[in-house]
């Protein structure tokens, strides 16, 4: 019989790849994971559950450089993966997560899943489609959610190839999804969530100069000429030290179109921010 408990439960298994790799059971990590690949067989296989992958495509994910012996790395694999999900008390070998041979291949079945994965992109995709709808409610609720479960690069510490592959797709969508809270914000005239969103990029890709530049505009129709500057400079230093480059010519432009005309409108009304009136600086910039 369901009961009420049983109907509101929350899902059996999670994994979590965003920053550090988790693999829970009714509340409970796997944590003993044995030497070997095992926790790399079973990442890649939940990446693509429920697909059929065959021998040949592991081996070249996961053991790209290795000769003849592969094969029965991939067995170890497979065996020591099971060992380690029997080994929990649950044991999900016998319900929630299956591992599968079949047709020279193996199949990962995981029921009752929750996955930060599927629910990021779900987030960003649906949000982007708000955006695009004209729905900005929608996609403000949605990316925000995305970017609040983005904690961190996919699987932080691995080096695999599949895996920097898998991380670059969601870097990227990540970008996407600030970019569109970046335009909201913009269009909102809310500068304290447009710095915030600019500075979360920034924590992805500390390279980003449409963001710096995005924040220097910010900080200019706000009157902080000194943050204007910092962050010109910060984008200076971070593209010569890291990049061996310097900021492009729109960034240097917009220095140099920044901060004089936000001085002059500075100085002629002093007043604006007691009378509610909107900042000097902002209507210097706007004309």
């Amino acid at each position: 019989m369901t009961t009420a408990a049983t109907e509101t439960a929350g899902p059996a298994v999670q994994v979590r790849f965003l920053g550090d790799f988790e693999l829970t059971v009714n509340g409970t990590p796997v944590q003993r994971w044995r030497a070997g690949k095992a926790r790399g067989l079973f990442q890649y296989l939940a990446v693509h559950r429920g697909q059929m992958l065959t021998r040949d495509r592991l081996y070249a994910s996961l053991w790209p450089d290795a000769d003849s012996a592969a094969g029965s790395s991939l067995k170890v694999a497979a065996h020591a993966l099971r060992r380690v999900l029997d080994a929990h008390p649950d044991r999900p070998g016998d319900s929630g997560i299956q591992l599968v041979y079949r047709d020279f291949g193996y199949v990962l079945h995981i029921s009752g899943l929750w996955c930060d994965l599927d629910r990021f992109q779900e987030l960003v995709h649906t949000g982007l489609r708000a955006a695009t709808a004209g729905d900005a409610p929608l996609a403000r609720t949605r990316l925000r959610a995305a970017i609040d479960l983005y904690g961190g690069e996919f699987l932080r510490g691995e080096s695999a190839d599949w895996v920097v592959e898998q991380r670059e797709y969601l870097r990227a969508l990540a970008l996407r999804a600030l970019g569109a809270l970046r335009a909201d914000a913009e269009a909102r005239e809310d500068f304290v969530e447009l710095i915030e969103v600019c500075k979360r990029t920034l924590e992805i890709d500390r390279h980003h100069e449409e963001t710096y530049r995005a924040l220097m505009a910010a900080h200019g129709r706000r009157g902080e000429l000194a943050c204007v500057r910092r962050w010109y400079e910060l984008c200076a230093r971070r593209m010569r030290d890291e990049l061996a480059v310097a900021p492009g010519h729109e960034t240097q432009r917009l220095l140099g179109t920044l901060i004089p005309a936000a001085a002059r409108a500075a100085a002629a009304a002093p007043v604006s921010a007691v009378t509610g009136a909107p900042p000097a600086t902002v209507r210097a910039l706007r004309s």
